[in-house]
């Protein structure tokens, strides 16, 4: 375990020196990773980093409003709205890897827009080593690792994080006194809803899996996992009152991990996956089943693209 002290007082003069004078940005989902990357970088240049939150349509259920309510006291902060253009982007897009390129160069090009507008030579990022691991040994590209377009307009990248495991990222965040809501929430994909989409993303299908992916998250808070998600996989027969539906298929799935390059699906009582598959199969009128992952990593992922 990194001696967590020593670990924030490196990085911030390591921050520091590399930035030097000029300007920064970081892109900031609200995950631990790039929330605790934002936390040390401020610490390190002030108002020099221009914090930057990129609303593409497939973030979880009232993400937008959690950060601006968490980071508010960056007065740099950046919130935009950028749904349309991600999911122009992604329409009939099928292929996991481009569906992972694509949205990486998107935001890309989000962050150079801020970062010409404020003058800022740098791109911070909360890239952590399983990311590195994965994308390097082509189990599938990270948005911020081998999701990269070969062009990138800033003098440098910063990740200030790049040798941790997440549990260790977690001790970070604690000593930094980031509110629990950030420090122990479970992970979340960099590309968002897109990869617990099976095909083309729409409309709809991102209308199911975030709410969904809402019912699995309160549902299952008491087990504690380390990852719960839902994700939309195909359509199959069912019923809904007395019609025949050809419906959409919801995929619950949560396990527990170290550190996610391994995990183990858990075991959950009936009860509560009933209730799960009640709560979702009546939350849109086109899902017409519910099924529950118990497939370990590996050899499965845990995320499904």
């Amino acid at each position: 375990m990194v001696d967590v002290e020593s670990f924030i007082d490196e990085k911030i003069d390591e921050i520091g020196d590399e930035v030097g004078d000029k300007n920064a940005v970081i892109g900031l989902s609200g995950g631990v990773d790039s929330s605790t990357a934002a936390a040390l970088a401020y610490e390190a240049i002030g108002d020099q980093l221009t914090a930057v939150y990129v609303d593409t349509g497939l973030m979880r259920k009232g993400e937008t409003d959690q950060i601006r309510e968490t980071f508010e006291y960056m007065d740099s902060l950046r919130i935009i709205d950028a749904k349309d253009r991600f999911l122009d982007e992604l329409e009939g897009v099928t292929d996991p890897e481009e569906k992972r390129h694509i949205i990486g160069e998107q935001f890309i090009r989000e962050f150079e827009k801020v970062a010409r507008d404020v003058d800022a030579d740098y791109l911070v990022q909360g890239t952590i080593y399983p990311d590195r691991i994965e994308s390097e040994g082509t189990i599938k590209s990270h948005h911020n690792v081998g999701g990269l377009p070969e062009r990138i307009d800033f003098e440098g990248i910063v990740e200030p994080m790049r040798d941790l495991y997440k549990d260790e990222v977690r001790e970070v965040a604690r000593e930094l006194d980031l509110e629990e809501i950030i420090s122990e929430r479970m992970p979340f994909p960099g590309p968002g809803l897109a990869v617990r989409i099976i095909g083309e993303v729409t409309d709809e299908k991102l209308e199911v899996a975030r709410e969904a992916n809402h019912v699995v998250e309160e549902e299952l808070a008491e087990y504690e996992p380390w990852q719960a998600l839902a994700a939309v996989i195909g359509k199959a027969t069912g019923v809904k009152g007395d019609n025949r539906v050809h419906g959409w298929v919801v995929s619950v799935r949560s396990v527990e991990s170290r550190d996610g390059m391994t995990a183990r699906a858990q075991e959950i009582d009936w009860e509560t996956l009933q209730r799960i598959q009640s709560r979702i199969t009546g939350s849109h009128e086109n899902v017409a089943r519910v099924v529950y992952d118990v497939t370990h990593k590996p050899p499965a992922t845990i995320e499904y693209e």
